[in-house]
């Protein structure tokens, strides 16, 4: 006898339709799985095999062979368990193959007592299959909600093999999950209980992140031990415009293939904030591995990735950014595959003057001598260096800014630099309308001649820093990109010299370098 199943596999962030084969015939008993599986597949046929006894069934002691088609694609993970079951249990005539099962999907993992367990990237195998014109989809009960975002398909979470099993037989009065995605989408919060009025003092830096909040521009910040560079990082997604729906599909779809989905959370709303230690591998970040898996740049689409002592990162690391920094797309190559994942981030980097941290600080010392120091620059290459907008020097903060008693004025809030930035963006996606451009930062040259015409006394002094400054022309154009943010921000549709001006200080590491 023969059956066949619908189920689905991943490839990158995309799901493509499987057909899961069982054939069951004459010989000594055996149970074959073909059609390119990973060992994680293969070691099913002992799940299976137990899953289907300990539910109640029989399995056969024939010769069982599965074939998982196409067969020139690899396939991976457990989540093929319940389809191999089920096409078993069809091929032995344990389950009617008529109706619902023709047109209706599968997958998930099976336990040794025919438990389903959730798996990862429901969301991506929701959406490919519905594309494919499959009706319904059962999925484990712990994912069915978020399979359930994606219209067109009705799902079923089911919690069990022999739930599965009388779903698809029609002895179960099972209801289709169902979800109101507005609904979640707007009542989820989506800022944190971090808020930059906890920064204390630090009035350029503040500034610089508002400007890079506005324009989608990259920072480096560069300050002694302790002077907050951390803390203003991790407060930069507060004052970021909240994501959109189509934004925070894409997210959650990159955390439920990378198994980062928090239990319960159907759909992410906060804008993502990944810091990795800068001891993490060239795969870690950018993404890769046997199988493709996307990395940290990845994790971070539409939001924030922080490198927090950036010069103590691998170098190969450090240079394989360059790449998608400027494509805002990572491509991983391997034999028999290539896949894409996004990388539309926003960087951010933190590092200290000096190894010993306190070059310029205006109490410690410095200790380190003048070709340590250099050395220690070097590590960031050039044309890295050149993909970074904004280079903020972060002073200490001084004691009557830090102090309980001090009189100043309550700091500005991230709610009111966050309505700042709103209206920039509004002002960007009314002049990028019609274009794949949706910020400053991500202008290309054509759109840097159409929208950054400058004043005259602004020329002039721009190309003044560009000849003093020996800068690229990657850096002319950065500026150029900052000196629109900071135009936007003032409402300003002429950039002018006080525009192109505020834009140079923030290239300090310029000078640094000559």
């Amino acid at each position: 006898m023969l059956a066949k199943v619908i189920s689905c596999a991943l490839s990158g962030l995309k799901g493509y339709r499987l057909t899961v084969e069982a054939d069951i015939g004459l010989g000594l008993s055996a149970f074959d799985i073909v059609g390119l599986p990973d060992a994680s597949v293969r070691e099913s046929r002992e799940r299976v095999r137990a899953a289907v006894k300990n539910s109640g069934f029989d399995f056969p002691l024939r010769r069982i062979t599965v074939n998982l088609a196409p067969a020139d694609l690899k396939k991976v993970g457990p989540s093929l368990d319940l389809p191999i079951a089920i096409a078993i249990l069809g091929a032995t005539e344990q389950l009617p193959l008529e109706g619902l099962l023709q047109d209706c999907a599968l997958i998930g993992e099976l336990s040794l007592d025919g438990a389903l367990r959730p798996v990862s990237g429901i969301l991506s195998v929701s959406a490919a299959l519905a594309e494919t014109g499959v009706r319904c989809l059962l999925v484990p009960l712990e994912n069915a909600e978020e399979a359930s975002i994606v219209q067109g398909i009705e799902v079923y979470g089911v919690s069990s093999l022999r739930e599965a099993v009388d779903m698809l037989s029609g002895r179960s009065g099972l209801l289709p999950t169902r979800v109101d995605v507005e609904s979640i989408f707007r009542s989820s919060g989506r800022i944190g209980t971090a808020d930059m009025s906890e920064v204390k003092g630090q009035p350029v830096v503040k500034r610089s992140l508002e400007i890079a909040a506005a324009g989608g521009h990259n920072i480096l910040m560069v300050g002694s031990p302790g002077s907050g560079k951390t803390m203003l990082a991790k407060r930069l997604p507060t004052i970021l415009p909240e994501l959109s729906l189509e934004e925070s599909l894409l997210v959650t779809q990159l955390f439920s293939i990378s198994g980062l989905l928090p239990a319960g959370k159907a759909l992410l709303t906060e804008r993502p904030f990944r810091a990795p230690h800068h001891t993490a591998s060239a795969v870690s970040i950018i993404g890769g591995g046997a199988t493709p898996r996307p990395g940290e740049i990845s994790l971070s689409t539409h939001g924030v990735l922080f490198l927090d002592e950036l010069p103590e990162f691998q170098r190969d690391v450090l240079e394989a950014l360059r790449q998608p920094l400027e494509e805002q797309l990572v491509s991983i190559t391997r034999a028999n595959a290539r896949v894409e994942f996004p990388a539309d981030f926003q960087f951010v980097a933190a590092m200290n003057p000096c190894p010993c941290g306190y070059y310029g600080d205006t109490l410690k010392p410095c200790v380190c001598r003048p070709h340590h120091r250099q050395q220690y620059l070097r590590k960031i290459s050039g044309p890295l260096m050149d993909r970074i907008d904004l280079h903020i020097q972060v002073p200490r903060v001084e004691y009557s800014e830090l102090s309980l008693q001090s009189q100043h004025a309550p700091e500005e809030g991230s709610a009111s630099i966050r309505q700042r930035v709103i209206e920039a963006r509004e002002r960007q996606a009314h002049r990028f309308r019609g274009s794949s451009c949706r910020v400053n930062a991500r202008m290309s040259r054509k759109e840097l001649e159409k929208h950054c015409r400058l004043e005259r006394d602004a020329e002039t002094l721009l190309e003044q820093a560009f000849r003093n400054l020996r800068m690229s022309g990657r850096a002319h154009d950065r500026i150029l990109k900052v000196a629109r943010s900071i135009a936007d921000l003032d409402h300003s549709e002429n950039i002018g010299m006080i525009h192109i001006a505020e834009a140079i200080q923030y290239r300090n590491m310029d000078s640094e370098e000559n």
